[in-house]
C-alpha cells in the first residue's frame, strides 16, 4: 500500500479518535478508558505475534524505546484523556495542527534536520493561533474548562512529536506491529496503578465500551500500524505534514456526529493556525542525521 494512502487513512482514524474518546470519557474516568484501550491493543497484538516478533534490537535502543513509550502512549494518552474532559473534540482536533511544527523543532535537535525561517515563522503563528483559540473558547457542555483542556492537549502534541521523531530513528530495525505491541505493554502497565485511585462505575455503558474497543483496535492498532509503516518509507517531516488532515477530519466528524459549533473568533484563530502551517510547508528538508537527502527534491530518501 502506498505510504501516502496509509497516512491518509491513519489521519482519518486519528481524527475520529477525538469523538470516540469524548464519548468514552463522558462516562468512564480517562485513566480507565486508556487502560482498557491499551489492554485491547495488547490482546490484539497477541494474536498477531508472528508479525510482532519481527525486530532487531541494537545496543542502546532501550533508551529510545523507553522514552518513546513514556511519551506515547503513557503521557500522551494521559494528557489527551483529561484534556477531552475539559475541552471539545473539535478544539482538541484543531490543536493537532501544531504537531508538524513541533516535530520539525524536535527533528532539529534529535535528527539534525535543519530549521528554516519558514519553520520558525510558522511555529510562531501556530502558537499564537492556539493561544487565541484557547482565549476565545467559551465554556459549554462540551468544553467546561477549555483553557485547561487545550493546554493539556498541547502537551499531548509535544509527546506525540517526540514519539514520531523517535519512531523514525527506530523504524529501520523494528516492524510497525513490534512498536505497537510495545505501546500496548507500556500503556497497560502505566495506567494499571491509576485504577486504584479512580471510582469504578457500578453500571456500564455499551456505547462507551464500543468506542473503547474501536480506539484499541482501529485507532491504535490500525492507525498507528499504518503510520509506523509509512514512516519507514518517507521522511518524518513528510509524514508530519499529513497530520494537518487530522483537525479537518475531526471538525467534520464533530459537526456531523456531536453537533459541535465554532464561533467567529475561534474560526479566526483556526485560520491563524493553518496560516502558520502553510508557511511552515515552504520549508525544504536539507539534512537528516540518519537519512540521505535527495539533492533534486531536498527531501529525505
Amino acid at each position: 500500500m502506498p505510504a501516502s494512502l496509509c497516512l491518509i487513512i491513519a489521519t482519518f482514524l486519528w481524527g475520529s479518535s477525538f469523538i470516540a474518546l469524548k464519548y468514552a470519557v463522558d462516562f468512564y474516568d480517562p485513566a480507565l478508558v486508556i487502560f482498557l484501550r491499551m489492554l485491547t491493543t495488547l490482546i490484539s497484538c497477541a494474536f498477531l505475534w508472528r508479525w510482532v516478533k519481527r525486530f532487531q534490537y541494537q545496543s542502546g535502543d532501550w533508551k529510545y524505546l523507553l522514552s518513546m513509550s513514556l511519551a506515547e502512549p503513557c503521557l500522551y494518552f494521559l494528557f489527551e484523556g483529561y484534556a477531552l474532559q475539559n475541552t471539545s473534540a473539535s478544539q482538541a482536533g484543531v490543536l493537532v495542527s501544531c504537531l508538524p511544527i513541533i516535530i520539525a523543532v524536535l527533528a532539529f535537535y534529535i535528527l539534525k534536520e535543519q530549521l528554516s525561517k519558514a519553520i520558525l515563522v510558522g511555529f510562531s503563528l501556530c502558537i499564537a493561533g492556539s493561544i487565541l483559540l484557547t482565549l476565545f473558547s467559551p465554556s459549554s457542555a462540551h468544553a467546561p474548562n477549555p483553557v485547561l483542556g487545550n493546554f493539556l492537549e498541547f502537551l499531548a502534541m509535544v509527546c506525540a512529536a517526540y514519539y514520531s521523531v523517535s519512531l523514525k530513528y527506530l523504524s529501520a530495525r523494528y516492524g510497525p506491529l513490534s512498536l505497537i505491541a510495545l505501546q500496548g505493554i507500556s500503556g497497560t502497565l502505566f495506567f494499571l496503578p491509576f485504577l486504584f485511585f479512580v471510582e469504578m462505575p457500578e453500571v456500564h455503558n455499551s456505547n462507551a465500551i464500543v468506542n473503547i474497543l474501536y480506539l484499541g483496535t482501529f485507532v491504535t492498532l490500525g492507525g498507528y500500524g499504518l503510520y509506523n509503516y509509512a514512516l519507514s518509507q518517507v521522511s518524518v517531516l513528510t509524514a508530519a505534514a499529513y497530520s494537518n488532515l487530522i483537525p479537518i477530519f475531526s471538525l467534520l466528524l464533530s459537526a456531523i456526529i456531536l453537533g459541535e459549533e465554532l464561533n467567529a473568533d475561534q474560526w479566526i484563530s483556526i485560520a491563524l493556525v493553518f496560516a502558520g502551517i502553510m508557511v511552515s510547508q515552504r520549508h525544504k528538508s536539507t539534512q537528516l542525521g540518519n537519512e540521505p537527502v535527495d539533492k533534486n527534491t531536498g527531501q529525505s530518501a
